[in-house]
């Protein structure tokens, strides 16, 4: 079984198997999260200063911010498992 990886934005990856949730940083619960996560040391900030649009939750218990929409980041899951389903049918 290959590593499916998804960039998040600009050169940034993330293994696709350890993604829980894709969600908008928006609401106070969201908000609360990072701020703990930072405060644990569990914050992995991808967004190159840009404004954070999506954030990810891995497995690991670790967050990531994202400068790219949740629906793009979705895409690019999609995409790499419509390829995977693809090759293994090769």
């Amino acid at each position: 079984m290959a590593i499916k990886l998804i960039n998040i934005g600009f050169g940034n990856i993330v293994s696709a198997s350890r993604i829980i949730a894709i969600i908008s940083p928006e609401s106070a619960p969201v908000k609360r999260v990072i701020s703990e996560s930072r405060e644990r040391g569990m914050l992995i900030d991808a967004t190159y200063g840009r404004r954070t649009r999506a954030v990810i939750i891995a497995d690991s218990g670790h967050i990531i911010l994202s400068a790219v929409q949740p629906e793009t980041v979705k895409h690019r899951l999609q995409a790499s498992d419509i390829q995977a389903e693809n090759e293994d049918t090769e």
